[in-house]
């Protein structure tokens, strides 16, 4: 898809100048932090609407889960690649050379910053719009791999489809100081151990414990 022009000229240039241009630039100008701000603001208010009506019988959790997976790092950069915003960052020289124009953050910021100005731009209306052309086809896409669900959760699924017991977690072994314990935690379904997990709580190993055994075949 094409980005959407703004009729603010100044709030475009301002969503894809990074606060590294400012000691470079020959004329004053701001960086893109407060519109990202805004931006961050809004994208978060907007999928969490668009989630809430299209999926009603999710729970708190899965669309929490559903929600952070749409808005972190990964997600958002990708989407500011598609739309080649890279190409549009104002950097310094020092960023230029250390690729900023790939660097994850840095698009993410962009995107954020983007749609922050597109609210100011033109309202509410116009970034649903946007998103709905560009974020929200992806949502779909992880509801489909149910990959916003928690491996727990899943592999609870799983077991219970084939009419198993509960899945049962154990605490297999503690090491390290008091402040900085790492937990090995094994899953036994049935008296059988399915997988096993490290993680410096109870509850990460839990879940490296659940993916262990989501990757096993049987």
């Amino acid at each position: 898809m094409n980005l959407p022009k703004l009729r603010n000229s100044k709030l475009f240039e301002e969503a894809f100048t990074h606060r590294s241009y400012l000691n470079e630039a020959k004329r004053r100008i701001a960086s893109n932090e407060r519109l990202e701000f805004l931006g961050d603001s809004i994208i978060s208010f907007v999928i969490s609407n668009y989630l809430y009506v299209r999926y009603p019988d999710f729970d708190e959790g899965n669309l929490t889960n559903l929600r952070s997976l749409m808005v972190n790092t990964k997600s958002l950069s990708g989407i500011a690649r598609e739309l080649q915003m890279g190409l549009l960052l104002k950097l310094s020289r020092g960023e230029e050379e250390s690729k900023g124009r790939e660097n994850e953050t840095l698009l993410e910021n962009s995107f954020e910053a983007y749609v922050g100005a597109l609210f100011l731009d033109q309202g509410l209306s116009c970034v649903v719009k946007f998103l709905d052309n560009s974020l929200f086809p992806k949502i779909q896409e992880l509801v489909d791999r149910k990959a916003f669900k928690d491996p727990k959760s899943l592999f609870q699924e799983k077991i219970q489809a084939k009419k198993h017991g509960s899945p049962l977690y154990k605490v297999l072994e503690e090491t390290g100081p008091a402040h900085a314990k790492v937990f090995r935690v094994g899953v036994f379904v049935d008296g059988k151990k399915f997988g096993e997990g490290l993680g410096k709580s109870k509850q990460i190993a839990e879940a490296s414990a659940a993916k262990a055994a989501l990757e096993q075949k049987s």
